[in-house]
């Protein structure tokens, strides 16, 4: 009788009952979904913003300690190129540990799961404070080096791990704006780094280490608080095994009632990748090298790939660094730059915030391609003002300023946000991780290849320096409109049959193409009948 009446609450809610009870569920749970993402994201993606941010103030007081220090040991001074060497592998050595972070994320977040993992990636970040807390007395700027390469990696684990927790927790409706939020605390973080950053605060030749020991303390709010709130169900049914726990991980993200119809679609998802191991096992999870060699799912790959790459070759940091100039030429004084310089973290947050509203209403895919295309008119722009403005014409510093903001927030508005979420919803769980991990590893290796390169390609195209960034901004907007389908409220099943339509392959067997059966067709006799009844109980409570 208990299978009875849960597999009746099963079809009724998936055939006709969605609508309500995605309204229900969403009223219910948005606290507790709310508070998950305050909590994940303070201690994840904020991180890699904020730590990005405060190394601009303290760039000539670093770059002194580094003279200083050598002088202290071999007597003699270090040459301004060598000094300006030693800073270039300090800032570079910060992508080298998020390619680290990011190879790391996969193998941790299936041997640790999603929630562990990111209270785990917290060590990394706490001894990178302690070594920069420590290098004056130490007079070490190999500290430094030491605590950015682990800061790295603290930014690589968490940018790839929290979006797949994200994913995996919210309700299909919410899916979008939850995973969105990543970009919306990266934002945030950037602009608190800037607020930070200023004299005033702790931007001053004394308070330097304080300044970037400070990311310890968003570290600890996670150590916290997160252990509070429950793991990705997905991860506890699909990954573990364990119906109970997901059962009741689900029930309390969806305050208190577990929706059947989600509950069904993850049972399928779980019976289709456990249908050719032993019964009770859980499923295995693919490796980015037989990822690569699937045929069925390369088109996805391809499509995260070229997302990932433009996502950090597109020279949106790059312009972070380009715009004190701008403000400069525009007349700003020396003194007031550091202000100004706020807005432009300001603005990215604007605009995550308002991608995040827009994003279950525009869609994915018009959100990255509208950005991308943004972003290759305002290069134009830029390019032009540029140009006029070394000619002496008058109001193009204020043109070029205008551009900066216009380039940032049209990145904010598409691109940071929807990149993140693609693997998560176009990958199975099994696939999922190791999507991450080729994601996040593209991504750390274009902003590396970004940061080191820009200065020569300053130096060499001079006025036309962003004319790259344009070829990148328009081609990828063109092969996304071309690769990516709308994932905006589908399943995995319908998602995927969508990538096999876009490929001339609708009558292949997807090894999702039953997700959309009724779950009665999968024997529910199978299942344990301990689950059925806690299913039943949640949804009584």
């Amino acid at each position: 009788m208990q299978h009875t009446r849960v597999t009746e609450g099963v079809q009724m809610s998936s055939s006709g009952g969605n609508e309500t009870e995605e309204t229900s569920t969403s009223t219910g749970s948005r606290g507790t979904l709310a508070l998950t993402v305050c909590s994940a994201a303070i201690g994840g993606t904020f991180q890699y913003g904020y730590n990005i941010s405060i190394m601009n103030a303290p760039t000539t007081y670093i770059q002194n300690f580094i003279n200083d220090t050598y002088a202290d040991r071999w007597g003699e001074s270090l040459t301004s190129p060598q000094v300006t060497l030693a800073w270039t592998v300090i800032v570079s050595v910060f992508s080298l540990g998020g390619l680290l972070g990011a190879l790391l994320a996969g193998p941790m977040a299936v041997r640790f799961g999603r929630k562990k993992s990111l209270l785990l990636n917290n060590s990394f970040l706490l001894v990178g404070a302690v070594l920069v807390l420590t290098c004056k007395v130490a007079r070490s700027y190999e500290m430094i080096i030491l605590a950015r390469f682990l800061v790295g990696v603290n930014s690589g684990v968490s940018m790839n791990i929290q979006p797949m927790y994200f994913g995996e927790s919210a309700p299909k409706h919410l899916r979008g704006a939850m995973a969105l939020s990543s970009s919306v605390f990266t934002a945030f973080g950037i602009f608190l780094g800037q607020v930070v950053g200023i004299t005033e605060l702790l931007g001053s030749e004394p308070l330097w280490p304080y300044l970037l020991a400070s990311n310890a303390l968003p570290s600890m709010i996670q150590l916290l608080t997160l252990p509070w709130f429950p793991e990705s169900p997905r991860y506890l049914l699909i990954d573990r095994g364990d119906k109970e726990a997901c059962v009741r991980a689900l029930g309390r993200l969806r305050g208190g009632k577990v929706p059947p119809s989600e509950m069904e679609e993850m049972l399928q998802e779980q019976q289709q990748m456990t249908a050719a191991i032993a019964p009770g096992s859980s499923a295995p999870s693919k490796t980015p090298w037989t990822l690569f060699k699937d045929r069925d799912l390369r088109s996805q790959l391809k499509t995260v790939m070229t997302a990932s790459s433009a996502m950090m070759l597109c020279g949106n940091d790059s312009i972070y660094f380009y715009a004190s100039y701008i403000f400069l030429e525009a007349g700003i004084s020396p003194g007031k730059v550091q202000y100004i310089t706020i807005g432009t973290g300001a603005s990215e947050l604007t605009a995550s915030i308002l991608s995040n509203l827009l994003i279950e209403r525009a869609g994915r895919r018009y959100l990255l391609i509208g950005g991308y295309s943004l972003m290759s008119c305002w290069s134009i722009v830029f390019t032009i003002a540029l140009i006029l403005q070394s000619r002496g014409v008058a109001g193009m510093p204020y043109l070029s300023m205008a551009c900066v903001f216009s380039y940032i927030l049209s990145f904010g508005l598409g691109p940071a946000g929807v990149t993140g979420i693609l693997p998560a919803e176009i990958f199975d769980q099994a696939a999922r991780p190791a999507a991450y991990m080729i994601a996040g590893s593209l991504m750390w290796i274009s902003l590396f290849a970004v940061g080191m390169l820009f200065p020569f390609i300053v130096n060499t195209l001079g006025n036309y320096c962003f004319l790259p960034f344009l070829v990148v901004c328009s081609v990828s907007a063109v092969l996304l409109g071309l690769m990516l389908p709308e994932t905006k409220g589908k399943t995995l099943a319908q998602i995927t049959a969508e990538f096999d339509r876009k490929n001339g392959r609708e009558n292949r067997e997807s090894p999702h193409s039953k997700v959309d059966e009724p779950l009665n067709n999968y024997q529910l006799g199978s299942l344990s009948s301990s689950y059925w009844g806690i299913l039943e109980r949640s949804q009584v409570n």
